[in-house]
């Protein structure tokens, strides 16, 4: 257990404001900038922030400060720290919370409450705040006395970052926030197992990896669907590693993008809604192998694409997910590292020849770049989304992170954009697939990696949604680039009202000029119409330094060109589906 330190000194017990023992534990957990925008019920907090050097960042939505804890979480693998006062505080951080639920990202969020002693009593802004957010976090914690917050903080971090990782809420009332106790100085510890994931691994059951293992080895098509679990995980070698000893292909969801690098010989890319090729992979598998996926919606095309009789092995770190969507063949309850490494080893060495198998990847990946590439060259106006793509995809360096809004910024991207490099270079709010992430989360993820170029790419939809938090990043010198996809439309929904009715409602935005929009906020603005201008406005925004750069792209307005991979004019929409 990591001890004190020097900032309580030595005595057996000091006394302090609960605020201020909320910031001690978050100084010995070694927490990264907490997002949050204050109120009377948590100044002592703020207090004790100030007082330890702790950096905390004032954002302008509560809402977005979850977002870029949830970033700053996925690329240093640490719980994010976010905080609200209550009432419309807390409950703006609902859509927040709920994606790092869904995600499976760690977090903690601290929120202001009302005073017990009037509870109740028409206190202002009081709602019934913790029966709202309970629902939407891996656990809520409220603390009731004082004396006890180092304990229940230690519990937040634990629940947070174990098992499947998850948001946790610390409901803080105002009395306990300004109430003085002295505490024992030995309380105030940590665990330092419990300050990253994945806490607590488990490893698989031996009867259950034997079954598995012996399905692989003699299956001569076996196919591996990756999710975000191995992010969490940190798998990406356990994962490589029996890929290639075993000729694997690897297929990716969203989330799971990187989970070896899509320039990797044996990466099939995404599989799903969107697919390059891996979807045909699917259908003529004789083994799929799903770890870290939750198998949801998209990645299996409104749970159609899995094939019958094909086995299925699930590997996932919680029990009751396995077999939730799909039938298994085998389920195996573990970390997705340790399960994977112990998988190759009860494996061995291959005993099927599977040199036809990975020619037909290689021929198929052969085949979908020779029809993808007049799109990625386009030069045709207003630009193509693949374009874009191809040419972020040019100018980011390999350690570079592409952070993907919810609509068309994660289905452009999801589908196109290759990373060079194992690891989160790409970054997508695909738990609960929210407008609004690409602004915030490319904020987040800069602050957790400074040195790093960090692109966010966002629609103007969702710009619209959370462009105050410019203000904010130009106030932290946070010097990444976000790129506008402008079409003047809520364009995900006008695509599919063109397939499904040839007609639209409250689909349209008013043209704006988020350039003209960025210089009047001190940041660097660029508007492209032409894609040739794309590559030197991208080199030019990711040489900035010192503010925000915002590059805004004139994408098509057609509608029937709008969804990647798919052309609405002649898509057959029948009631129920959702083709995209």
């Amino acid at each position: 257990m990591s001890g004190a330190g020097p900032g309580l000194g030595d005595n057996a017990r000091v006394t302090m404001t609960g605020g201020r023992a909320l910031a001690e534990m978050a100084r010995l957990a070694g927490c990264g900038p907490i997002f949050g925008m204050g109120g009377f019920q948590l100044l002592p907090f703020y207090e004790g922030c100030r007082a330890l050097a702790l950096r905390h960042v004032l954002i302008n939505d509560e809402r977005c400060g979850a977002f870029a804890a949830d970033a700053w979480a996925r690329i240093t693998n640490r719980p994010g720290w976010c905080d609200a006062t209550l009432g419309p505080g807390a409950t703006n951080l609902v859509t927040g919370l709920v994606e790092s639920l869904n995600a499976g990202i760690p977090l903690v969020a601290i929120v202001g409450d009302t005073h017990r002693a009037h509870s109740w009593k028409n206190m202002t802004q009081e709602a019934r705040q913790t029966e709202i957010l309970r629902p939407a976090v891996k656990e809520l914690i409220r603390i009731e006395r004082v004396e006890r917050i180092p304990e229940l903080v230690r519990r937040a971090l634990a629940v947070a970052t174990s098992g499947r990782p998850g948001p946790v809420v610390l409901d803080v009332p105002e009395d306990i926030a300004h109430a003085e106790h002295a505490f024992d100085v030995a309380d105030f510890r940590v665990d330092p197992t419990t300050l990253a994931v994945q806490a607590r691994r488990t490893r698989p059951d031996p009867s259950e990896l034997e079954r598995a293992a012996e399905l692989l080895a003699h299956a001569e098509r076996p196919l591996l669907l990756v999710g975000g679990g191995i992010h969490g995980s940190g798998a990406h070698v356990a994962l490589a590693t029996l890929a290639e000893a075993q000729t694997i292909p690897v297929a990716h969801t969203l989330s799971g993008k990187g989970a070896i690098a899509c320039s990797h010989p044996l990466s099939a890319g995404l599989f799903g809604r969107y697919s390059r090729f891996a979807n045909d992979l699917i259908t003529r598998a004789d083994l799929l192998i799903a770890v870290g996926c939750k198998l949801g919606e998209i990645a299996t095309r409104r749970f159609q694409l899995l094939p019958e009789g094909v086995p299925l092995v699930q590997i996932d770190i919680c029990p009751e997910e396995i077999g939730r969507t799909a039938p298994v063949a085998v389920g195996i309850a573990a970390d997705a590292r340790l399960a994977l490494e112990d998988l190759a080893a009860a494996v061995g060495a291959p005993r099927v020849d599977r040199s036809a198998w990975r020619a037909e990847l290689v021929e198929r990946r052969a085949r979908w770049w020779a029809e993808a590439e007049p799109r990625l060259h386009s030069t045709e106006r207003p630009v193509h989304m693949a374009r874009l793509i191809h040419e972020l995809r040019r100018a980011l360096p390999e350690d570079g992170i592409l952070v993907a809004d919810g609509g068309f910024a994660a289905h452009w991207a999801g589908l196109l954009f290759d990373t060079r490099r194992a690891g989160r270079h790409f970054v997508a709010d695909r738990g609960f697939a929210s407008i609004g992430y690409g602004l915030p989360g490319a904020l987040g993820a800069k602050l957790a990696a400074p040195d790093r170029a960090v692109v966010g790419l966002t629609g103007d939809g969702g710009c619209n949604m959370t462009l105050g938090e410019l203000e904010t990043a130009r106030r932290l010198g946070a010097a990444f680039t976000l790129v506008v996809v402008n079409n003047a439309a809520s364009g995900y929904v006008k695509a599919l009202q063109h397939a499904m009715y040839g007609a639209y409602q409250s689909a349209d935005l008013v043209e704006l000029d988020y350039a003209a929009v960025a210089r009047a906020m001190g940041c660097r603005g660029i508007r492209v119409e032409d894609p040739a201008e794309l590559a030197p406005a991208l080199a030019e925004a990711l040489a900035e330094r010192t503010v925000p750069s915002v590059v805004d792209v004139v994408v098509t307005r057609d509608p029937a060109r709008m969804l990647p991979a798919v052309d609405t004019r002649v898509l057959r929409v029948e009631k129920g589906d959702r083709p995209a």
